[in-house]
């Protein structure tokens, strides 16, 4: 906010109303052009959004407790020369911040004074097809039973604090409202070996990323097809499923967030869709891709009724079915077998990919690319015939490099030797319960 128009177009606003409604002066009420703002990422968003003199003002009341604190209070103790509440205007007190918090009763005052039809109009701006709730903008704070709904704290997202004061929206850390991680990776799609299918398959999810948009707008298929995109990953641990939703991200400019499932899932009834409501809620229009990673544990199959346990645990699978199916974005979920997945989950799949433990064309490539290119293998070393030998996933093959480059470089080698290579194969081979054949 670097233009202080907007802050004065807000004082006088306020001062507008409480010279009518308080000294019962008449007093022309103010409203900003957009070609009044600036350049800023506040006066940017009220520009691309068309926003009306009513949702501005709303804008703002949620915003300037987090720049001027003092701002509405000095505005108010004027009119209140000798102190006293002012129950009209509404706002609250914090735990920290000492000023006046913005409710919705503050905007309904001061957008429609003491006018009820106007005030009823008003009150729309909170409505849960409003820009406001569509976006995840702002919203009105829950209060307790039998409060007026309006009397709720008026909150700014956080992200939309962080745009309009510092410029960029900072990325979300993982906490009890939000139990996902950022991922990302400095691989690239070459790194990424599978079998050609599988390649084919993960094309048509970077298809619709980058197309959807215009298949619902420019084509007008909106209410035609579903919103998202839900796609399933299934395969053995370490055959690339994490690093291809890590890449998907990064080649269409999306964020993708793991999802946290130990925070997610609780055993005390209505938690575990308490928590992820909130998840679903901060992703709504975002660009983000959500990936849940061992998806079994929550989206496994729904079990009998035996006991009040099972019937809420069915509860938890219907209530994801349904929001799954309303999120606008796409959700990836990882499995280690298609099998543990509830069968009312595949159907409404766009796509399910396999992904296949590699072969030995793929074996070697992957001992190719993860070799490190200044460091030489022992002569007696073909991968080749390592490739046809060993079954191994490209986790493993990472595991064993990483475990013969350690030994070579205690060395002070620059050659992995055949027994640190054979060591680390061993080694992942006994980790999952597999015997090695002798050569």
């Amino acid at each position: 906010m670097s233009n202080p128009k907007v802050l004065f177009f807000l004082n006088d606003v306020i001062q507008s109303r409480l010279e009518t409604e308080i000294k019962g002066n008449k007093s022309d009420f103010f409203e900003i052009k957009a070609k009044d703002l600036d350049d800023s990422k506040l006066s940017g968003f009220i520009k691309k959004n068309k926003l009306s003199h009513p949702e501005i003002v709303t804008l703002l009341l949620a915003l300037i407790p987090h720049i001027a604190p003092e701002f509405i209070n000095s505005i108010v103790y004027n009119y209140l020369p000798n102190g006293g509440d002012f129950p009209e205007i509404g706002g609250v007190k914090g735990k920290n911040h000492r000023g006046i918090l913005p409710t919705g009763e503050t905007v309904l005052y001061i957008l429609a004074g003491k006018d009820i039809e106007k005030r009823i109009e008003v009150s729309k701006l909170f409505d849960e097809n409003h820009l406001f709730a569509r976006k995840n903008v702002l919203y009105l704070e829950l209060v307790n039973t039998g409060e007026p709904k309006m009397s709720g704290r008026l909150i700014l997202d956080d992200e939309y604090v962080d745009l309009f004061t510092i410029g960029k929206i900072s990325k979300p850390k993982m906490n009890s409202d939000f139990p996902a991680q950022l991922i990302t990776t400095e691989l690239v799609w070459e790194d990424l070996v599978l079998q050609q299918k599988t390649l084919s398959e993960i094309k048509e999810i970077e298809t619709w990323l980058k197309y959807n948009e215009k298949l619902l707008i420019a084509w007008k298929m909106h209410g035609k097809i579903k919103p998202g995109y839900r796609v399933l990953f299934h395969g053995p641990p370490g055959t690339g499923k994490t690093m291809t939703a890590s890449l998907l991200g990064k080649y269409t400019k999306r964020d993708v967030f793991r999802i946290d499932l130990s925070m997610v899932v609780s055993k005390y009834i209505g938690e575990t869709e308490k928590n992820l409501s909130k998840l679903f809620d901060k992703a709504a229009n975002k660009d983000w891709i959500l990936f849940f990673d061992e998806a079994d544990s929550i989206f496994g199959k729904r079990t009998n009724v035996r006991d009040a346990h099972d019937k809420y645990a069915n509860q938890e699978v219907s209530y994801l079915l349904q929001r799954i199916e309303m999120h606008p974005g796409l959700v990836i979920l990882a499995s280690n077998m298609k099998s543990n997945i509830d069968p009312s989950f595949t159907r409404r799949f766009n796509t399910i990919i396999e992904f296949e433990n590699p072969g030995v064309r793929e074996r070697q490539k992957l001992w190719e690319n993860y070799l490190p290119q200044k460091v030489q293998l022992e002569k007696d070393i073909s991968l080749n015939e390592v490739s046809k030998q060993f079954e191994l996933t490209g986790a493993n093959i990472v595991n064993i490099i990483q475990y013969a480059g350690l030994q070579t470089l205690a060395k002070n080698s620059e050659t992995i030797s055949r027994n640190d290579l054979m060591k680390g194969i061993q080694k992942e081979y006994f980790k999952e319960g597999k015997m090695m054949r002798r050569e």
